[in-house]
């Protein structure tokens, strides 16, 4: 495996994610930030923050894969969030989870959230860009 978690001592353990990813592989994967547009381009649930962050989560796996890749090779991630507030967070773990059990995954590599104030489209309220490490 390319990519070990860890939580050092001295640190909090957070559930949905761990605070270091050490990578040994060979080649970088750069996933572009990915929003809730289907294959079509068509945005997943306008105005509902989870249904948004399960599809981002989604693609992001369907973009890795074409890289040979999975969320196991995942260094970090980068969660963007329009108008953020700490009051968001449950809606954004729920999507995480409901992503993570699709793909039968635990969502624990290192991540951070950034609050923004809009993102490519109106609709859109979460992008979530990844990257990774492959043999």
């Amino acid at each position: 495996m390319t990519i070990t978690l860890r939580n050092p001592e001295g640190l909090p353990k957070i559930d949905v994610y761990r605070q270091v990813a050490i990578a040994s592989g060979s080649r970088l994967v750069f996933v572009a930030g990915q929003v809730s547009w289907d294959a079509e381009g068509i945005t997943v649930g306008e105005g509902d923050l989870a249904a948004q962050v399960e599809q981002s989560y989604l693609n992001v796996a369907t973009a890795l894969a074409e890289a040979g890749g999975s969320f196991d090779d995942v260094a970090k991630l980068t969660f963007y969030a329009v108008d953020w507030t700490a009051d968001k967070m449950p809606l954004l773990l729920e999507g995480i989870s409901r992503a993570t059990a699709k793909l039968g995954l635990t969502p624990v590599p290192p991540a951070t959230l950034i609050g923004v104030a809009a993102l490519d489209v109106p609709e859109h309220l979460v992008e979530i860009e990844a990257t990774a490490v492959l043999d």
